[in-house]
C-alpha cells in the first residue's frame, strides 16, 4: 500500500500510511476523544467503555473478516460491522479481552440493519475492559481521504480468505494422501515460497524445505541462534510478523487440542512479508495440526505401551534377558549390549513460577526432545517419559559422558523459549538387563547429590560423588549442617576469611596433605 498525503482537509489525521507490512493505516497519536470529534467516522456514537476514552490511537484498520488476529496491532481504532462480529468463533467477551491485550485502542462497530443491536454481554465486557466501544452508521466517510486505503485494506483481507481456503485444500489433500510434517513443510514452501521450517514449541527445527538459497540465508539469519534453533524467546515473542533487516519472518503456533505442539515459520529475502502472508502461515499451521492429531491418537497407546514396559524394567519386573532383549526390538530399542540409565527430571520451581497450560506437559516435551538429539547418535537407546522423569537406556562406549553432555547441550540450545532448567544422572555400566534396577537408582541419586552440589543445569555421573555418596544417605539435611559447624565451627561462617580457608582447606584434602 502506498503513502497518501491527506492534506489540511482532514484534521488531526496525517498519514494514511501503511508499510508493506503493516495492518493499517498509521495516525498521528491522539485520544479516542480526539477521534470521535474528527470526520473519519460517520456519525459516532460511543456505548461502552466510555472509561477508556484517553486510549491513544495511532493506526486505523478495518475487520471485513473474523479472523482478524494477523491484522492487529497496538494503539489500533478497529472498524467492523455486526455481521462480522456474529460470525465470530469465540465469545464476544472473549474476543474483547484479546483486542484489550493486544494493546488495540477502541472499536467502531456498524449496525448492519435496523434491527440490528449489539449483545449486553459485549456491552459489560467492554466496560470491564475500558475499552471504547462506538457504533457508527457506516463503516467511515467515503469523503475522507483515507477511506481509499481502507477500502483497499478490506479487498486484501477478504482476497486473503479466498487466498487460504485453496491454500487449505492443496494442505488438505497432502495430508489425506498420508503425508506428515516433511511433505506439508514442501508443499507450503511450493505454495507460498521462502524458507519454510517445522519445529518445536522451543524452535528446534523438525523438517525444513523451500528455496536453497533462502535456505542458505536463513541458516545465518538472526531468527536463528547458534544451534540452529529458532528464536521463539527473543523475537518479539516468537509469534507473527518479525522483520530482521531486509529479511522477514511470520511465525504461527500448531496447536491441536489447545495444546501447542511447534511452530510453523515462513522466512523471506525478498519482498516484506505483510499481514496477509501471516494469516495464510496460520491457516497452513491448522493443517499441521490435523497431523499432530492424527500421530496423537497412534502414539498416545504405544507411549503407554512402552512406559510400562520401561517401568517394569527398572522395578526388576521385566522377566528373562532373552524375552526383554525380543520384547524391546519391538520398539527399535538395542538392549542386548552394555547399556547406562540416565534419568532427567525438571529442576523445581517456585509457586510463582508461570505455568504454561496451553502447552504439552513438560516431562513429555523434554522426553521429545532428547529422542529427537539421541536419534542421530544411537539409534537403539530407549527414551520414554515416565510421571516425573525422562529415562534413557543408552548404549556404553568410551565417552558415554562427552555424549551425554552433547544430548543437554542441543536440547538446551541457547537457553530461553520457555525452556525449563533440568538435573540429569548417569549411572554405571551393566552387561544385564538384571542389573538395570540398580543402575536407576545409582542415577536417581546422582540426579539428585549433583543437583544438591552444582545447582541448576547438573549432569552427573555415579562415580564421581565420592563422599557425596555417603552424605546423601542422611536424610534429615539439618543433621549435616549442625556436624558441618560442630566439626568446622568457624570455618562455616558466610564471610570472605572462612571462604578462602575453606578453599585452602578443599585443596590440602585434595592433594592429601
Amino acid at each position: 500500500m502506498t503513502t497518501r498525503d491527506v492534506g489540511s482537509s482532514a484534521p488531526g489525521f496525517r498519514a494514511a500510511a501503511d508499510t508493506d507490512t503493516g495492518p493499517g493505516l498509521d495516525l498521528p497519536p491522539q485520544s479516542i476523544t480526539e477521534v470521535l470529534g474528527a470526520d473519519l467516522l460517520v456519525s459516532p456514537t460511543l456505548v461502552a467503555g466510555g472509561t477508556g476514552t484517553s486510549r491513544e490511537v495511532s493506526n486505523v484498520a478495518v475487520m471485513a473478516i473474523p479472523d482478524i488476529g494477523p491484522w492487529l496491532r497496538g494503539g489500533q481504532l478497529l472498524i467492523t460491522t455486526t455481521s462480522v462480529l456474529g460470525r465470530l468463533v469465540e465469545p464476544i467477551d472473549a474476543f474483547l479481552t484479546r483486542l484489550d491485550r493486544r494493546g488495540v485502542a477502541g472499536l467502531a462497530v456498524r449496525l448492519d440493519d435496523d434491527t440490528a443491536a449489539l449483545p449486553a454481554e459485549m456491552s459489560d465486557a467492554a466496560d470491564e475492559l475500558g475499552l471504547p466501544v462506538v457504533v457508527v452508521s457506516d463503516l467511515y466517510s467515503q469523503a475522507h481521504p483515507l477511506s481509499g486505503g481502507l477500502a483497499e485494506l478490506s479487498a486484501r483481507q477478504v482476497e486473503a480468505v479466498f487466498e487460504a481456503d485453496r491454500l487449505r485444500r492443496v494442505l488438505v489433500d497432502v495430508v489425506m494422501a498420508g503425508g506428515g510434517f516433511a511433505e506439508l513443510s514442501v508443499a507450503v514452501a511450493r505454495e507460498l515460497g521462502g524458507a519454510v521450517l517445522i519445529t518445536t514449541p522451543d524452535g528446534r527445527q523438525l523438517c525444513r524445505a523451500g528455496d536453497e538459497s533462502e535456505l542458505t540465508r536463513l541458516a545465518s539469519s538472526a531468527a536463528l541462534d547458534s544451534t540452529g534453533r529458532v528464536r521463539t524467546d527473543s523475537t518479539e515473542g516468537g509469534l507473527g510478523l518479525h522483520r530482521l533487516g531486509d529479511e522477514s519472518i511470520a511465525v504461527s503456533a500448531i496447536s491441536a487440542n489447545n495444546i501447542d505442539h511447534g511452530r510453523l515459520v515462513q522466512f523471506s529475502t525478498g519482498p516484506q512479508l505483510r499481514s496477509e502472508d501471516l494469516y495464510l502461515v496460520e491457516q497452513a499451521a491448522a493443517v499441521c495440526a490435523l497431523v499432530v492429531a492424527r500421530e496423537l491418537v497412534v502414539s498416545s497407546v504405544e507411549e503407554k505401551h512402552r512406559a510400562n514396559f520401561v517401568r517394569d524394567l527398572l522395578l526388576g519386573r521385566g522377566g528373562e534377558h532373552e524375552h526383554v532383549v525380543a520384547h524391546a526390538k519391538t520398539f527399535g530399542w538395542d538392549l542386548d549390549r552394555p547399556v547406562v540409565v540416565v534419568v532427567i527430571e525438571p529442576d523445581p520451581v517456585g509457586e510463582d513460577e508461570p505455568s504454561m497450560p496451553t502447552r504439552m506437559p513438560l516431562v513429555e516435551r523434554q522426553a521429545r526432545a532428547f529422542t529427537s538429539a539421541v536419534a542421530g547418535r544411537d539409534t537403539g537407546a530407549a527414551v520414554t517419559a515416565l510421571a516425573t522423569e525422562t529415562v534413557i537406556l543408552m548404549g556404553v562406549g568410551t565417552d558415554t559422558m562427552n555424549l551425554v553432555h552433547e544430548l543437554v547441550s542441543t536440547v538446551r540450545g541457547a537457553g530461553g523459549g520457555g525452556r525449563r532448567a533440568f538435573g540429569v544422572g548417569v549411572s554405571r555400566p551393566t552387561d544385564s538387563v538384571d542389573g538395570i534396577p540398580a543402575l536407576y537408582g545409582q542415577a536417581r541419586t546422582a540426579l539428585k547429590v549433583g543437583r544438591q552440589i552444582t545447582g541448576a543445569w547438573a549432569v552427573t555421573h555415579f562415580d564421581d560423588l565420592g563422599v557425596y555418596r555417603l552424605l546423601s544417605l542422611v536424610e534429615d539435611d539439618r543433621e549435616l549442617e549442625s556436624f558441618a559447624q560442630e566439626t568446622l565451627r568457624e570455618l562455616t561462617a558466610d564471610t570472605s576469611e572462612a571462604q578462602d580457608m575453606r578453599r585452602t582447606l578443599e585443596v590440602l584434602l585434595a592433594t592429601n596433605i
